[in-house]
């Protein structure tokens, strides 16, 4: 059980810690390249690295009868999420948007129960709504009120589009094992993101060394190994929980977006990034403390 903890905690931190970095790494890909070959590009990136793992592990492909549903929860998960998240981030901020996708784990509780019967405890819907609140003073805090409903409405999308591909996710994770599972559904949402590849080349040679670079670490870390790791930890605790972490994404990305991007968080914003760590801290604490007083009255 130690080794697992341990585990988990490691996935977490990269899950946070990479998906944090791709909203300010997004806006800077963004001054280059359009939202349709930034995501493209993107893709096409993780995949080949994918292909390269693959051939050299000599990984089995699917079953027949698996490969629509895969491709399916592929193009939810990387296609469609990557393009609507891309375009809302043209009048949205990183640190915003990173605020605007935390609402997945919502969604994707919403689905396990509508779908699965998936037990979402009080406890968890405690920890969601301090983390809500975290959100909400970070967005009151930014300032930026600029962006557009419109791109609003494409990240909130995304975050749908994205909750779908993580709640469907555990049966073909349990068949097939969280790696290659999510080989296969990157591979699916790639190919139909082929047919924006006229114009890419294009954009290649005009865009900046920093877009560009950007987007090449977007598709080497963030687009594979934060879904590595939350289909790892979706494997061992559900869905629904295993996006509640995600909550603490905004906080970090903010740091980040600071750094990278120069987007400068004011101080209330800090706050709810306080509020919101503490938020996802108190589901995961006072879940663990009634599980181990769970335990101790059984071996009593």
């Amino acid at each position: 059980m130690r080794k697992k903890t341990v585990q988990m905690i490691i996935s977490n931190s990269l899950m946070i810690g990479l998906w944090a970095s791709a909203f300010p790494g997004i806006r800077a890909g963004l001054e280059g390249y359009t939202p349709e070959h930034l995501a493209l590009f993107r893709l096409l990136i993780g995949s080949m690295a994918l292909l390269l793992f693959a051939v050299l592990t000599q990984m089995r492909l699917p079953d027949m009868k698996d490969i629509p549903a895969i491709f399916l929860l592929g193009f939810l998960g990387f296609a469609l999420y990557h393009i609507l998240l891309n375009i809302g981030e043209k009048t949205v901020s990183a640190g915003v948007a990173s605020l605007l996708v935390t609402t997945a784990p919502i969604f994707s509780a919403m689905l396990s129960r509508l779908f699965f019967r998936e037990r979402f405890g009080f406890t968890k819907w405690i920890g969601s709504m301090i983390s809500l609140l975290g959100v909400s003073l970070i967005a009151f805090g930014s300032g930026d009120y600029t962006y557009s409903m419109k791109g609003i409405l494409f990240i909130l999308l995304a975050a749908f589009s994205e909750s779908i591909y993580f709640v469907f996710q555990p049966r073909y994770i349990k068949k097939y094992g969280f790696i290659r599972f999510v080989t296969f559904s990157i591979w699916g949402g790639t190919i139909p993101m082929l047919i924006f590849l006229p114009g890419l080349g294009g954009e290649m040679m005009n865009a900046s060394m920093n877009s560009t670079l950007s987007i090449v670490y977007l598709g080497l870390l963030p687009t594979i190994v934060p879904y590595f790791a939350l289909a790892y930890v979706t494997s061992l605790v559900g869905s629904s929980e295993a996006t509640l972490s995600l909550y603490a994404t905004p906080a970090l990305a903010l740091l980040i977006s600071w750094l990278w991007i120069g987007e400068i968080p004011a101080f209330i914003s800090l706050l709810g990034g306080v509020v919101t760590v503490g938020g996802v801290c108190f589901t995961y604490l006072r879940q663990n403390k009634m599980n181990w007083y769970g335990n101790a009255l059984r071996h009593k």
